[in-house]
Order: C-alpha cells, then structure tokens, then sequence
C-alpha cells in the first residue's frame, strides 16, 4: 500500500499516525503510446484534507473496511501550482492556462463576454471567458460557508465576498459554456462557478426570477482549451480518458445509494480485472460533465440507467460538513421537478436521511433533495 501524508489539520500527532497507516496516495497516470493514457490533462486536487462522517462530525482518517473509508481526504492527486507573474496574471504550472489574477465587477454573461474579447493584459489580447472545467481547476474545496473560507486560492487571486444588496454566498463568476436547455420558466442560461459556496449553476442570461439578467464576476484566461476529454470504450465495462489518465466505470450497477454506502460501494467494486476503483472527488467528476448535452450532459459512451441521474463525488461539501457533492448529470430541478441549475450542476445532498424530510427542497430555489444517488467509479488508467 502507498502511503501519503495528508491529514486533518488539528488532530494532532495520532492523526498524523493514522493517516500514514490508513491512507492511500493515488498516483496519476504519465504513460505514453499510442491510444493509451499520459495523463497530460491530469485532474488538480481538489485539496481536502478532512474527513467527515455522515452527520458533520470531523473524524481521524478511516482504515480500510471501516465506515467512511475513500472519502476525498484519503486520496491525494495533483496538488496545484501557480506562479504570479508580476504583471497582473496568474499561471498555473499544471494547466498551463494564463489567469487574470483581479476580477471584474458583476455584470451580465453577454457583457463579460464583451469584456473578455476587449481585454488587454500583461502584453496578451487573447483572454476569454473560462469553461466551466477551467473555473473548477483552480477550485480548493477546502472552502465554506460555515468558516467563511473560499473555494479559491486567495494568495494568488484576488477575492470578495458580495456586499448588500447581493447576499454573502453571491460569489458567481462566469464561464463561457452557454447552457443548452433552459431554466426557472424558460430562461435562457449560461454556467458559473461560485467560490463564495462552491456550487456550479446555470444562470439565467436574460431574464431573472428578479427581472433582468443575472450579474456575476469575471476572471478571463488565456491559453489552450483545458479538460477536453479524450473517452476510449476499453470494451470491458470501462472507459479510458487519455487526456486526463483516468478510467472510469462505463455504466452504473442501476442502484442509488447514500453517501456512506457510495463509498463502501466504490472500495469494494471488482470490474475489468482490477479492484482499486475508488469514488471520484468532485473536480473528478466534473471532468466527465459534458456541457454540450443536455439531460444527461454526459459523453453517450457511458449508459446511465437513469437520464435524470445525480452521482455521488467522494468530497464533503462545506455547506456542512454533513453534505457532500454530487453533480447532476440529468437537470438540475427543484422539487417540483423544475430545471432551476441546468444538467451539470454541482449541488450537495445530505449524507444520509430521509429524502420525505424535505417536502418542499431546501435553499433559495428550493432544491430537490435526493440523498439516494447514482455512483460511477473511477481508478488510475494503468
């Protein structure tokens, strides 16, 4: 067993123990040849460092069969890498993208648009609008609400949280990926990440529920197109992506699960000769969203049993610490069953419950809670 030195921070020395002992390190794949994966496109970490059980409660890292083992914490991949470069810009030496390190001001998604093609900075007139991927590459989600830390790097970007009249968790900044179906009554969208909440939605570009279009941040990039997968159907049950050096389980068992059983689930799955599959943390699994389908916004080479599926990531999400994240390959709905985040939303549920004690959802769109979701699981490409 590979052991990795990733710990919750304030558990002091027996943490530390423990996690040399009970936690694996996944290592990316860097093969080369032809038709099998490099990994050149590899999938950051999303830098937790925590584990959680399934009522919030911080715990010491799980050894192997024990409740909650291969959650987020216990596997560590890619860690991120910037360099300022002194003139306003940020690089990412994993990604190679430029990023604008400022902001700009909320404005609509056609007027962030303008703002990105009219850009100049650091001597480069080529920056636009980042694809969602892009946006959740350089996402920590080691950020919360509850403590008021951001999904970002903020010794390297420059972040606010909205002051009045936006609430606290308006942190929206722009991609470019323009939503193909439609939300709230018909409303036109386009997909933003918040690094004030850490949730990937569709907002409306025209029309609010308030009147008016949406407004959110921009922060422009520059350089080649980053997390365009690459799927070969191995023909084994599993789907290789050659960009990313990630193999992923094809189609789902057809059962859902809450989270603790998602994870047992995943340790314990044996497919295709090999038995160290694992869940995928969300940056993992939003690297399989394809945001040019709609409902499932997902590559047809995988089958899912259900259209409407919401998967199980393996990261709690700090809305509290007893959700974790799931993206929604099918529509993003409410409880009624209206799209309000678009498919590809990146949402949390509770770990564990009764889906029945939330008649009517829960937050400002009054989200659909589900709790019993869909996993497909993922190992290292060999």
């Amino acid at each position: 067993m590979s052991v990795k030195i990733k710990h919750g921070l304030g558990l002091g020395l027996l943490c530390v123990l423990l996690t040399l002992a009970a936690c694996e390190k996944a290592v990316g794949s860097s093969s080369d040849g032809d038709g099998e994966a490099t990994g050149d496109g590899a999938v950051v970490d999303s830098e937790q460092a925590l584990c959680y059980d399934d009522v919030g409660n911080q715990i010491v890292p799980p050894e192997p069969g024990e409740r909650f083992y291969g959650q987020d914490a216990q596997y560590e991949r890619l860690q991120s890498s910037y360099r300022d470069n002194g003139d306003g810009t940020i690089t990412d030496l994993n990604t190679g993208l430029v990023w604008q390190q400022a902001f700009a001001g909320r404005m609509s998604w056609f007027d962030a648009e303008d703002y990105a093609a009219e850009l100049e900075l650091g001597g480069y007139d080529d920056w636009r609008l980042p694809s969602v991927e892009e946006l959740t590459s350089i996402a920590l989600f080691s950020g919360g609400m509850q403590t008021m830390t951001p999904y970002l790097d903020t010794d390297y970007f420059d972040f606010e949280y909205p002051e009045e009249p936006w609430r606290v968790i308006d942190g929206q900044y722009w991609s470019g990926d323009y939503y193909i179906g439609t939300v709230f009554q018909g409303d036109e969208a386009a997909f933003g990440f918040n690094f004030a909440d850490g949730h990937i939605k569709a907002y409306p570009t025209e029309n609010s529920p308030g009147g008016g279009p949406f407004e959110a941040y921009v922060r422009c990039v520059r350089g080649t197109l980053y997390g365009e997968s690459d799927f070969v159907d191995n023909g084994d049950g599993t789907v290789t992506d050659l960009t990313s050096g990630l193999m992923w389980q094809r189609a789902d068992d057809g059962s859902t699960y809450d989270w603790e059983e998602a994870l047992a689930y995943a340790e314990g799955l044996e497919l295709a000769g090999h038995d160290d599959w694992r869940l995928p943390d969300a940056k993992e699994l939003q690297s399989l969203v394809d945001y040019s389908r709609n409902n499932p916004a997902l590559d047809p080479i995988f089958q899912l049993s259900d259209d409407d599926a919401w998967c199980w990531s393996s990261t709690t999400h700090g809305d509290a610490y007893n959700n974790a994240v799931y993206i929604s390959f099918g529509k993003g709905t409410d409880y009624r069953g209206t799209d309000v985040h678009g498919a590809g939303a990146l949402r949390s549920d509770p770990k564990s419950g009764d889906p029945d004690d939330y008649p009517q959802g829960r937050g400002p769109q009054n989200d659909e809670v589900r709790i019993y979701n869909t996993v497909l699981c993922l190992r290292d490409a060999d």
